[in-house]
């Protein structure tokens, strides 16, 4: 039986991988790649992603994708990417698979990372889960009862665009909204608030290094960004009930810092009943998660 392809777009790579049914990565590409530079038109974006993809959708026996923006539940049409503004109601699954003569199913970049966490990673043995990916921007996926859950409109689980802030002085989000939890949580956010408590421009990265190092501003960033997550944690533990919640993405490189006030913004703002019983974990699947999930949708498992 032949592979499927499972694709993880981000905002300056795609990453991916030939996936057999057990989940077994049997080859991988990654390629640095940012889309919006890509060129201002729709079609230029899709040539270019197509040409990236070729080579390996020819062995694949069907595709599957994750890829920043927001999708009309299943049919595979992209409404719209904050970052690719040229790509706006682009029936996205339909072109490609013309492109690639090949069943291509496409979904939210954070939906696929969580059914990648549902079917082969932290979340295998559970019912229901909130994934919550931390890159570039800040994504959620929501598995409920067994199946990822879409809303009717097909957006749910905007986790990023939650408000957390709504103080006058909050932060602009890239959505163009204030305070929500991208604009404090993702690397972007992480580095613009350090430069503007010291006049520095690092990456997420350097300055998680300043911060092991004992920089103060640098450990405040961190927490301030655990802090927003947490609070927005909270909001769906009330809403929903979850119990299980699963992180990925680049940002969780800062876990040590991160996840005690993560769980400290949690036990502050859920209400008593729900206090002490929600598990935060990170991701067991490295930079696996969406991969995976993208091709579990492949698969006919999504």
């Amino acid at each position: 039986m032949k592979p499927v392809l499972g694709v993880d777009v981000g905002g300056t790579n795609i990453r991916m991988a030939l996936i057999t049914p057990a989940g077994d990565i049997v080859a991988q590409q990654r390629e640095n790649l940012n889309l919006a530079a890509c060129g201002h038109s729709a079609e230029q974006i899709i040539e270019t992603l197509v040409q990236c993809l070729q080579p390996l959708a020819s062995q694949a026996a069907s595709i599957g994708m994750g890829f920043p923006g927001f999708f009309h539940g299943q049919t595979g049409v992209l409404a719209a990417s904050p970052n690719l503004p040229a790509l706006n109601e682009v029936p996205l699954a339909e072109i490609l698979a013309q492109r690639l003569t090949c069943d291509v199913q496409v979904q939210n970049d954070a939906l696929c990372a969580a059914l990648g966490e549902f079917h082969f990673g932290a979340a295998k043995a559970l019912d229901s889960v909130l994934h919550i990916t931390l890159g570039t921007g800040v994504g959620g996926g929501l598995i409920m009862n067994g199946r990822p859950l879409y809303g009717e409109g097909g957006m749910a689980c905007e986790f990023g665009h939650l408000c957390i802030d709504t103080t006058r002085d909050a932060h602009v989000c890239p959505c163009g909204k204030q305070g929500c939890v991208e604009a404090y949580a993702s690397a972007t956010a992480i580095s613009r608030m350090y430069q503007q408590a010291r006049g520095e421009s690092l990456s997420a990265f350097e300055i998680y290094q300043q911060a092991c190092q004992g920089a103060p501003d640098a450990e405040a960033v961190f927490k301030q960004a655990g802090h927003a997550i947490g609070r927005a944690i909270a909001e769906v533990v009330k809403l929903l009930d979850m119990r299980h919640i699963t992180i990925s993405g680049g940002v969780t490189g800062a876990w040590v810092l991160l996840h005690p006030a993560i769980i400290e913004a949690v036990e502050q703002h859920v209400i008593p009943p729900q206090r002490e019983k929600t598990s935060i974990v990170m991701s067991n699947l490295e930079d696996q998660g969406g991969i995976l999930g993208a091709a579990s949708m492949a698969m006919g498992l999504g």
